[in-house]
């Protein structure tokens, strides 16, 4: 059973997320009335699950709270800021009781115990205005609607005895919905009206969850000398049907009387299409929960997580083989081993592919935490996230959170600016943060754009200076006045505040990063906004690069950054000015390894330069020797070699060589003294 309920706290997690999402997205657009039914089925199956699963708490806490939905998508009440707030606050409670280790919290009481308190009175309204308001509402609330047909023909003289009928239909119409029709047939020429006689009779339709006896007590003190018939037609609401209603309204325009035989007629062609539509909707909701059960089905991250080692094994198993296949004389051995590597390749694609899942889920909690900001800091932010489907290493995606969520926080802080200042300054009131999420070769790009204040240098290297992070005489670029906010303890903000000045937010997100072998730029403009990019790589496991040799000494360089290799003579390397060489008529910069590597210089007439892509620009690495394409399997280097990030790991080869990954991007900066590079 444990087992069981484990299974069911997963599920019920996802259930949560996609019912916080699809409120904030309610809540941009109250009148969708898709997004309400799938607030509410998302809230039918939660309780559902839960009582299955034995949690009676979330099984009468969602039952409470799928009633306000129920009433909203049949147009009972309206959706409002007070529905979602409630809601949304239920949310986070619904995530602590997955763990029934918080019940017996007396905090978690006095939440559950408020909540349940605001969920009632949503349910119960009490509404400020007319009695018949009041037992409008409490109708409403009460209970299931029954449909009835009421035909009312008041005595002649009941203005006589001081009755009006007027009264009499306002107080029946109070007991639930209605529709009046009125007739006036019987009303005398102008000559003959007597103004003391009542010719006027009614037809009603009335759904109330009342029963008969209370509809005849509206006419108890007339019903001896008036002609009063009540027949019950559904115990469903019929009214809520408008092609009933239309058509009734039509029936009674044309023809004198409506007639109850009318109406039983045109109410069991309701009863049959409604019964008609439910079991059309169960049809279609097994066919989807038969579809969900067939294309999908739920694996442990521990078993993606040794699948993708088995297939890391794999390569370098194979490797091995493709190896012995060179150096052997086996007749038939070389044909098996390119197979080998064939399906070796598509089964790498293939577990990366399960192992790759979308950054939806992550992009939908910074919309909650942006709502929730906005309201703390009173700022109006237009939250807009594009490329969601976008799909990362479920690893990498792991580790995002924090850093997305310090940047966030930041734009909204110190970017974002009030209201009055934004509209001051010629920008509209609603301030707007944009979440983009795009492939770029074999990376992925993340980016945060705000149009707030923006980032000013100056400030910045005041501030690095007060604080003796460099020197006063140091002139630098921007983009390295800008690079400073990654500096521990470095913070612009005037005081602290719940949401940032601590000067621990953008370290933070910087050494994060890194740990997924990601990089993180900020770009600024005074009064405009600020855009902050981290690239990351689809994967940590496995990567395509090309072997390469530096003084006997293997390398890896990733596939992914190299634009092109050309062979080179070595005194067009080593008798150059200023390190740039042209290639296809086009001058680039280039860096010997052997060089920045304090290594003699190659005996070899021919090196080889690998030309790869650094930011918007092309720069050559020289090598000895071009070995081939190669599949590496990173593995970590160890807590001994942590701060030579500028390699990304190490990868064994086929004749258990070890090689070392490079970093192309921090090599090069390293390499050109760029700051923030160990």
């Amino acid at each position: 059973m444990d087992s069981f309920k484990k299974k069911f706290i997963e599920e019920a997690g996802e259930l949560i997320d996609k019912l916080e999402v699809a409120l904030l997205a309610l809540e941009k657009n109250p009148g969708d009335a898709e997004l309400i039914q799938q607030v509410f089925r998302v809230m039918h199956t939660l309780k559902g699950n839960s009582a299955m699963f034995g949690f009676d708490l979330i099984d009468k806490f969602t039952h409470d709270l799928e009633t306000i939905y129920d009433k909203i998508r049949t147009g009972q009440i309206p959706i409002s800021s007070d529905i979602l707030n409630v809601t949304l606050a239920c949310v986070d409670h619904l995530k602590l009781m997955l763990d029934e280790a918080n019940y017996d919290d007396p905090d978690f009481k006095t939440i559950h115990n408020g909540l349940m308190d605001k969920i009632n009175r949503l349910i119960n309204p009490v509404e400020v205005g007319s009695q018949k308001n009041r037992e409008q509402a409490k109708s409403d609330t009460s209970g299931p609607l029954s449909t009835y047909y009421i035909l009312f023909e008041p005595n002649e003289n009941i203005f006589n005895n001081g009755t009006n009928p007027l009264y009499l239909l306002d107080e029946l119409c109070s007991l639930g919905e209605y529709k009046v029709f009125s007739h006036f047939n019987r009303v005398p020429d102008i000559i003959q009206i007597n103004p003391q006689s009542c010719y006027t009779y009614w037809e009603i339709l009335l759904a109330t969850d009342k029963d008969v006896s209370a509809i005849h007590d509206v006419f108890i003190f007339v019903e001896t000398d008036s002609k009063i018939e009540v027949q019950k037609l559904s115990d469903q609401n019929l009214l809520i049907d408008r092609a009933f209603v239309e058509e009734i309204s039509h029936l009674a325009e044309v023809q004198k009387d409506v007639g109850l035989v009318n109406v039983q007629r045109m109410a069991s062609k309701v009863v049959a299409r409604i019964n008609k539509a439910k079991a059309e909707q169960f049809t279609r909701e097994r066919m989807a929960i038969k579809d969900k059960s067939t294309s999908s089905i739920r694996v442990s991250s521990d078993k993606l997580d040794l699948l993708m080692n088995l297939v890391s094994e794999l390569v370098t198993t194979q490797a091995r083989l493709s190896l012995f296949t060179e150096q052997s004389n086996v007749s038939g051995l070389v044909p098996i081993a390119e197979n080998v590597q064939k399906l070796t390749r598509q089964l790498r694609d293939i577990a990366f592919s399960i192992v790759l899942i979308p950054i939806e889920n992550l992009f939908g909690r910074f919309q909650r935490l942006v709502r929730d900001l906005s309201a703390e800091l009173h700022k109006d932010v237009d939250f807009i996230v594009e490329g969601a489907d976008t799909e990362l290493d479920k690893t990498i995606i792991e580790n995002l959170l924090d850093p997305l969520m310090h940047i966030i926080r930041n734009s909204m802080d110190h970017g974002i600016e009030d209201s009055r200042v934004r509209m001051a300054n010629g920008k509209p009131a609603k301030g707007k943060i944009v979440l983009k999420a795009f492939y770029s070769g074999a990376n992925v790009i993340i980016r945060v754009a705000d149009d707030g204040a923006g980032i000013d240098p100056e400030v910045i290297y005041e501030k690095a200076v007060a604080k003796g992070l460099i020197p006063p005489e140091k002139k630098l670029s921007q983009k390295e006045i800008l690079d400073l906010i990654f500096l521990p303890g470095f913070s612009t903000a005037k005081k602290i505040t719940d949401v940032s000045g601590r000067g621990v937010g953008m370290d933070v997100v910087k050494r994060k990063i890194a740990d997924i072998r990601g990089e993180v730029e900020v770009d600024s403009v005074v009064g405009q906004g600020t855009i902050i990019t981290i690239r990351l790589p689809l994967t940590l496991s496995i990567i395509d690069g090309l072997l390469v040799s530096i003084d006997n000494a293997p390398f890896v360089v990733p596939l992914s950054s190299i634009d092109k290799i050309y062979a080179i003579d070595k005194e067009s390397i080593y008798n150059t000015y200023n390190n740039l060489v042209t290639l296809d008529g086009t001058k680039i910069p280039f860096f010997s390894l052997r060089k920045e590597f304090n290594l003699k210089p190659s005996d070899e007439e021919l090196e080889q330069i690998v030309v790869v892509n650094f930011e918007d620009n092309r720069v050559g690495l020289v090598v000895d020797h071009v070995i081939g394409e190669y599949q590496a399997v990173l593995k970590p280097l160890g807590k001994h070699y942590k701060n030579h990030d500028v390699f990304s790991g190490a990868t064994i080869l086929g004749d258990g060589t070890v090689a070392l990954v490079m970093d192309t991007n921090k090599i090069i900066k390293m390499f050109a003294g760029i700051k923030g590079v160990k």
